[in-house]
């Protein structure tokens, strides 16, 4: 492993390394309730950064959650604090575990390079869990499982070591197990020769042999076979290479309460853990798109680094977690600010595309709410900028002589719609403002101002992310706002034939108007669009009034057709043929002929049926095999067509169907309550079809 000597603190300060080699960056995931944030304020207390648990100079907690309940309850946020240990600075990177926040949780191991995956004692290993797992495995990051909460009373480790297994793979071993005397501490499995604990020999031998294969010393095995004891050095430099290649998981059982098991985990983190060096990088590229190969984690190379995470102080104003991975940043100094989510992911993501340059603020390493001040801080490291005024999260700093965007991390689609209004007038531009901040802080959350709906909609996670958003909304920047019944953008058609006349005849002095068309309106094929034949004979409309007609029935075709007014749902796929038509040497007028070829529209509609169309999703939904029927039987509720399942992986099923919107507004709720949090699913649009009577009639009611 690389060199573990270089760090510093003192009293009061943060924690610094003199070398990217002496600096751990480690994020912390697992099930809401396994015990994260608790560990981690052990860690700082036995490092002796915090006097006791939860206890900061300023009286905060470590997290640096908002002071509403709801986000403390649900621990959202990636929050930060590092510890010395054993010559290394360790950065601590908390991750909230509940399933609406997987983005804050990809930031949180963007961030890092290694991860403890922490369950509980007392709680079994659900599906949920194991997606978490599969969310590292996904990104190769190296990673411990630490089990917490021994002391609960129904703690049962050796139940939680063989689930674990279980759900994650048999290359997940305990590198130590509880003494079964209480307060007998903790046995290291390679730290004797023989341990007198029923099962551990047998636990021992399995570590053994799983390091041996492991190993890149092919006689290794040989030897252990034949009897030859292995020098515990040896075992120990191979498990950590194990550990760095993400090939092998150490189990650690932990009592962030009595503070068991917390040296050990130190231990392992500062001498087992791969420190930045060792991580790849991101994929960089130039703000055109080149790719930019042959940077590393060193302080002298040119700067990159990531915003992981963005926050909006009342004091300090924008507040910016960096990730450093090449260079070194200085207060004061100037950088270029990228943001090209859109550039690699498409326009889906409602995040725009730019390219501004900035300058640094203030610079500090962060400890909950407390910012302790750093001076400079070089590659590897993690840190907070203040007042960068054009940075979101997932941007890119670089220098401003060699601009560089790194590809920014996937981001899941939020697909729970919750439209908002403003409570009242006066907090309609306040709206604006805070929708603008949020957006820039949370990638997961999409701000929507539908144009057909005039609706402004908020794209959540779920139920859990959309009260963070409106809670944040109410209390950090004074915005009230009402939910409302989301309306989907139906569309109108002709179902046959009909004919209108259109008449705009006005005369009060001066010069009138004059126009009189008579049309022919039919349906074309779905997805055929709008067709306008021309059919006039003799001259009755003028050559050049002939295109102010269509020109009136396309402004219609937008407005709708389906009350009173002429206000509805736009019109697809009709051809229209004018036939007919009478003009005046004087009045007549392109306006003239616009409303009368919008008069036209209307009346082929009282004297047709005009039927509303309903937009359809194609969904796939992922999931367990046995919950298959259960989630049949949902969509066949929710009027969907199935179009088929695939069989993925051993125990998943992909379920295909087309869905009316109307019945996806809250399918991302429903779908993790059926499933208990083991389903997903994607959509896309795939047309409209006709809506049924009863549905029509609800719409109707609710427009």
């Amino acid at each position: 492993m690389a060199d573990k000597t270089g760090t510093s603190r003192g009293a009061g300060s943060a924690p610094t390394a003199a070398t990217p080699a002496a600096i751990r960056n480690v994020v912390l995931v697992g099930p809401p309730g396994s015990g994260k944030t608790t560990l981690v304020e052990a860690m700082l207390v036995a490092a002796g950064v915090l006097p006791r648990a939860g206890c900061i100079a300023d009286g905060s907690t470590v997290c640096d959650y908002d002071d509403a309940e709801l986000r403390q309850q649900r621990s959202v946020g990636v929050a930060c604090a590092s510890l010395a240990h054993d010559g290394v600075k360790v950065n601590l990177i908390d991750t909230p575990g509940y399933a609406d926040f997987v983005g804050e949780l990809r930031a949180g191991l963007r961030a890092a390079d290694c991860a403890l995956f922490v369950i509980a004692a007392n709680e079994d290993i659900d599906d949920a869990t194991a997606a978490l797992w599969q969310e590292c495995s996904q990104v190769a990051m190296p990673r411990a499982v630490v089990v917490t909460k021994l002391d609960h009373a129904r703690a049962d480790f050796p139940a939680r070591l063989v689930a674990a297994q279980a759900a994650f793979g048999d290359t997940v071993l305990p590198l130590y197990v509880p003494a079964p005397a209480e307060g007998g501490g903790l046995i290291g499995l390679l730290a004797a020769d023989s341990i007198d604990l029923p099962g551990a020999e047998q636990q021992r031998g399995a570590l053994i042999e799983a390091i041996i294969e492991e190993s890149e010393d092919e006689s290794l095995l040989d030897r252990y076979l034949s009897g030859e004891q292995i020098d515990r050095a040896v075992l120990t430099a191979d498990l950590e290479r194990a550990v760095a290649r993400g090939s092998f998981f150490p189990v650690i059982p932990v009592c962030s309460v009595t503070g068991l098991g917390i040296p050990e985990l130190l231990g392992v983190i500062a001498t087992g853990f791969p420190a930045p060096p060792e991580h790849l990088l991101p994929e960089v590229f130039s703000p055109n798109g080149v790719a930019r190969a042959g940077l590393s984690c060193d302080p002298d190379g040119p700067l990159l680094a990531e915003v992981v995470r963005t926050t909006s102080d009342p004091y300090l104003g924008r507040v910016s977690l960096v990730r450093v991975f090449s260079g070194t940043i200085k207060p004061d100094s100037g950088i270029h600010v990228s943001g090209h989510c859109a550039g690699f992911f498409g326009d889906g993501t409602g995040r725009c595309d730019h390219d501004e340059d900035d300058r640094i603020g203030t610079l500090a390493f962060p400890l909950g709410k407390q910012q302790r001040p750093a001076t400079v801080v070089m590659a590897g490291d993690i840190c907070t900028v203040g007042r960068l005024s054009h940075a979101e999260t997932g941007d890119t700093l670089s220098g401003k002589d060699e601009p560089l965007v790194c590809k920014p991390w996937s981001m899941p689609d939020p697909l729970l719609p919750v439209a908002v209004i403003p409570h009242a007038k006066t907090d309609e531009d306040k709206l604006a403002v805070g929708l603008a901040r949020l957006a820039a802080e949370d990638p997961s959350l999409r701000i929507e101002r539908n144009p057909e709906t005039h609706q402004t909609v908020l794209w959540c996670m779920g139920e859990a992310h959309s009260g963070i958003v409106l809670d944040a909304l109410a209390h950090r920047y004074a915005v009230s706002v009402d939910t409302v019944a989301l309306r989907v953008a139906l569309r109108e058609t002709f179902s046959g034939k009909a004919k209108g006349h259109g008449r705009h005849v006005k005369q009060s002095g001066g010069h009138g108007q004059y126009a009189i068309c008579d049309i022919e309106v039919e349906p074309v094929a779905q997805g055929g669009g709008f067709e306008f034949v021309d059919r006039v004979v003799g001259g009755a409309v003028p050559r050049q009034f002939i295109p102010s007609v269509e020109k009136g029935i396309r402004a219609q075709m937008e407005r709708g057709l389906t009350n009173d007014t002429g206000g509805g749902y736009p019109v697809v796929d009709i051809r229209v043929t004018l036939t007919d038509g009478k003009a005046h040497s004087v009045d007549s007028s392109d306006f003239a002929f616009q409303m009368a070829g919008a008069a036209a529209l209307r009346d082929a509609a009282t004297n047709g049926t005009v039927r509303l169309l309903e937009p359809i999703d194609e969904v796939t939904v992922l999931i367990p095999d046995e919950l298959v029927g259960a989630v049949m039987g949902d969509l066949s509720a929710r009027r969907a067509r199935v179009l088929g399942t695939d069989k993925v992986g051993a125990d998943h099923t992909c379920v295909k169907a087309e869905v009316p919107q109307t019945e996806l507004i809250r399918y991302a709720v429903d779908l993790r309550s059926l499933t208990h949090g083991a389903g997903s699913f994607s959509r896309g649009f795939a047309r409209y079809e006709p809506l049924s009577e009863a549905a029509a009639a609800h719409a109707a009611s609710t427009a």
